[in-house]
């Protein structure tokens, strides 16, 4: 059992909190911007420390994990004023969560360095169904011996943990993720459209064609809800929309070529004025089912 911090408890840190305190049998101290959204993870866990801020919630833990939103969302838990990084301890590891840029990742390793504790980089990929269900796959960036230490305690709400590389290459690994996805994604909501165009029966070409080379966990999972026009299943359209940006932006640095990522960036943005801002990321059909 570690002494561990947690801020963040958004749609994805809430139930990774929850795992790390009831599977991983971790003491957990707790922070988030709102705090009756702390009050609820305490109540529902029946355990827990709620803190008034960053830097008292890391005070003396042994690992602070945080999830939040974007760049600017991360250096305000760590680098601000009242930030974590004010009290982390010296040997201490810091794992963050969020899915940001890797320029930020590496600025913060550098800072935590210099405070003699370490940093990770370590976004997730799996949505909240896999953080409820503590799936999550884990590509990490940073320092071999500062991961050893912190991968079974990640273990507690993940399937897979990977330490990528040096710093700032778990968000890289995450960007590549979520190239692929989109890609993945428009093509389904494509193959849906043509076939609910055509007539044909949904169901029987999908289960069909499912176990072929066209088989996706995209597909498994999201084409019956997609051709029901239900939205309400995974990764929200602005989240997916904050990642590809990051990941054209980065493209843009070590110049490698996003055409179709591009694309599928502007395609979800047509969804956020079709008002699907927290519709899931199959939402790309409706785009193309609007009258």
């Amino acid at each position: 059992m570690a002494k561990v911090a947690f801020i963040g408890l958004g749609v994805m840190g809430y139930p990774m909190a929850g795992h790390l305190l009831k599977k991983g049998g971790h003491e957990l101290t707790v922070y988030n911007r709102n705090g009756a959204k702390a009050e609820a993870w305490v109540k529902e866990y029946g355990a827990g420390r709620i803190a008034a801020t960053p830097a008292e919630a890391a005070r003396e833990a042994d690992f602070v994990f945080s999830c939040v939103g974007n760049d600017d969302h991360v250096r305000a838990v760590t680098v601000a004023k009242d930030g974590a990084f004010e009290t982390v301890r010296k040997g201490a590891v810091f794992i963050d969560n969020t899915t940001a840029s890797a320029n930020v990742a590496r600025e913060l390793y550098a800072a935590a360095k210099e405070r003699g504790f370490s940093f990770l980089d370590a976004p997730v990929s799996g949505g909240s169904a896999g953080a409820q269900n503590g799936a999550l796959t884990v590509m990490v960036g940073g320092d071999g011996d500062a991961f050893a230490k912190a991968e079974p305690v990640i273990a507690a709400y993940a399937r897979m943990v990977t330490l990528i590389g040096a710093p700032g290459s778990g968000q890289l690994a995450k960007m590549v993720n979520q190239i692929c996805i989109a890609g993945l994604v428009q093509g389904l909501a494509e193959g849906i459209h043509f076939a609910q165009k055509a007539g044909l029966d949904i169901p029987k070409v999908m289960e069909t064609i499912s176990k072929g080379a066209a088989g996706s966990w995209q597909m498994d999972n999201r084409w019956k809800t997609m051709a029901e026009a239900k939205y309400d299943y995974g990764f929200a359209v602005d989240w997916m929309r904050k990642d590809l940006s990051i990941s054209i932006e980065e493209a843009r640095r070590n110049g490698a070529t996003l055409p179709v990522a591009a694309l599928v960036e502007q395609f979800y943005a047509d969804v956020q004025r079709l008002g699907g801002k927290r519709w899931d990321t199959s939402s790309l059909l409706a785009r193309l089912n609007q009258k």
